[in-house]
């Protein structure tokens, strides 16, 4: 496992998704750990924050090909999986792919589709392959689904369910900016800032970070401090539904994708505290909080009650 291909891979990838959207180093990074384990992200946040553009940006570093899908509540099913029809020059019935069949696809404004339409992302995200007619297409490699949504507003939308919300590798915010990278954002913004962005990265190097990341391992003590994180939002009084399983697989992949980028081939606690509020803020129902920042508060604050390992060697 070559350890400076990921760590050069990140260096990279944010560097030049920075020449577009200033001061989200840590955003970026996320995102990048979340393309390494396989997931899909949910990018919460007000609009205007810059959630597409960083996306674009992010989607034209890796040089795949990417789609934008706007949800409305008249997009259907068929609008994002494909649709066949009778082509008459052949006098038979085509596939014609609908925007899944990408490497990237944006789902901007997912809560504005009806439950019916959200829910023919599940078996995309879950499975990476879609059914139309019966028939099963396997959707391309790697594949990514990076939706946004508008946590403010609510009329005419269609909050996510629970089984959808447990679809998504992460839930990140951007936030606002400081008024000192507001003005390079104001700077940068002159013109089309994304023409300024070239591939960083190419296909080969790509199948290697992916095949290989899965060879970051982990000792015993450090997994079970994983678990006994998960554990413990099952058990907390005002949690009423803790993380599940593939929660905690997939707090244990973006460990493995962290550890690789940041020049480790082993998970340290360090690395647990670092993901977990952002892999499992989104995997929890607790009373009395409001929005993304209550949840990852909450996260930090049960991670700050369990016992680190290495504390103890």
């Amino acid at each position: 496992m070559d350890l400076q291909r990921f760590t050069s891979f990140k260096e990279k990838i944010v560097s030049n998704v920075s020449k577009v959207i200033v001061g989200k180093d840590k955003e970026i990074e996320l995102i990048i750990v979340s393309f390494l384990s396989g997931g899909h992200v949910l990018l919460e946040d007000i609009p205007g924050m810059g959630k597409t553009m960083m996306i674009k940006a992010f989607s034209k570093t890796l040089n795949l090909p990417f789609k934008r899908i706007q949800f409305t509540p008249d997009l259907l099913p068929s609008d994002i999986t494909g649709i066949n029809f009778y082509n008459q020059k052949t006098g038979d019935f085509q596939f014609r792919e609908g925007p899944l069949f990408s490497n990237i696809v944006l789902t901007d404004e997912i809560n504005r589709a009806t439950p019916r339409t959200q829910s023919s992302l599940l078996e995309a995200m879950e499975e990476k392959q879609i059914t139309a007619d019966g028939v099963t297409r396997k959707l391309n490699k790697p594949f990514m689904v990076l939706a946004t949504q508008n946590p403010v507003e609510s009329f005419g939308t269609f909050p996510l369910p629970e089984a959808q919300l447990d679809r998504f590798f992460m839930r990140i915010k951007l936030g606002y900016p400081t008024k000192e990278e507001e003005k390079l954002i104001i700077k940068k913004n002159i013109g089309n800032p994304l023409d300024n962005i070239e591939p960083a990265i190419d296909f080969g190097e790509l199948n290697y970070l992916l095949s290989s990341v899965s060879e970051v391992s982990i000792h015993d003590d450090v997994m079970d401090y994983l678990v006994n994180i998960v554990d413990a939002t099952r058990n907390k009084d005002n949690i009423v539904l803790g993380v599940s399983p593939r929660g905690a697989i997939a707090l244990f992949k973006a460990c493995q994708a962290y550890a690789a980028i940041n020049g480790r081939d082993y998970i340290i606690p360090e690395d647990i505290k670092a993901m977990a509020p952002y892999v499992l803020n989104h995997r929890i129902i607790a009373r009395g909080t409001n929005g993304i920042e209550d949840s990852i508060e909450l996260i930090k604050g049960i991670i700050e009650t369990v016992e680190v390992p290495l504390e103890n060697m």
